[in-house]
């Protein structure tokens, strides 16, 4: 017999001065250990399906940062240093147990810094599609990538992702994407002190299997998994992908 889908429900959450918004299971359905996910680009339409699935065997959030779509507005700028700690405020002051907190894309790297900045508050970490590798930090050779993995997405991504990418505007998601590329995730890693899952698409360009491997290795606690698709894997396979975040929920080592 399939698992009923829980009701999903739009929450408001003071952190400090901002309202994150977030969609996910009821409270009175958190018990246990929740996933929390953080989309990348800020676009969390894309990563829906796999927080329901995820909802079938626990709770789930899916955090809207920066909030692009939000009616009152972003709660943070678009960056990576921000994104990371409005997520870890939340981290701190909303969840009733350590979570397993889950990124995906530039969000990979979002929830990689936030489990620095609280780590009592992460039980472990799962990098979906984790950017960007040395070679892919200048513009270049990133479209080239890019271009590369687009022709292996699903089609139905794109409505997924449009609304949010229309309303932030390309001068806000070339300052995420900068951001990004900034960033060195393999030196942060080695901070991390719980375990750490990598999934890679097989079709993924903007994250090649060397490159997720080699962050597992550069985790204290490190596996590489690989998932079916390209960069956006959890949009077309959401059971798959919400798979990988029950094991982290279940614990492993």
């Amino acid at each position: 017999m399939p698992q009923r889908t829980p009701h999903l429900y739009l929450g408001h959450d003071r952190v400090g001065a901002a309202v994150v918004r977030s969609a996910g299971t009821p409270r009175q359905d958190e018990r246990g250990t929740p996933i929390v996910l953080v989309p990348g680009l800020g676009a969390p339409g894309y990563l829906l399906r796999t927080l329901r699935h995820c909802a079938r065997s626990g709770p789930a959030r899916l955090l809207d940062v920066p909030g692009f779509r939000d009616p009152g507005g972003p709660v943070c700028p678009e960056t990576l240093g921000p994104l990371a700690d409005t997520v870890a405020r939340w981290l701190a002051v909303v969840p009733r147990a350590p979570v397993v907190l889950a990124g995906h894309s530039t969000g990979a790297q979002v929830a990689l810094h936030a489990a620095v900045r609280a780590p009592e508050r992460v039980r472990s970490l799962v990098l979906l599609s984790p950017t960007f590798p040395p070679h892919l930090r200048r513009m270049p050779a990133l479209l080239g990538a890019l271009a590369r993995t687009a022709v292996h997405e699903a089609p139905d991504v794109v409505p997924a992702v449009l609304p949010s990418y229309l309303k932030a505007g390309p001068r806000r998601l070339l300052n995420c994407v900068r951001s990004a590329q900034a960033d060195a995730p393999e030196d942060v890693l080695p901070s991390v002190g719980c375990p750490v899952t990598v999934v890679a698409g097989e079709r993924d360009a903007l994250c090649p299997e060397d490159w997720a491997d080699h962050l597992a290795r550069r985790a204290t606690t490190g596996r590489a998994l690989r998932a079916p698709g390209a960069h956006a894997f959890p949009h077309p396979h959401p059971a798959v992908t919400a798979d990988a975040l029950a094991q982290s929920r279940d614990g492993w080592p």
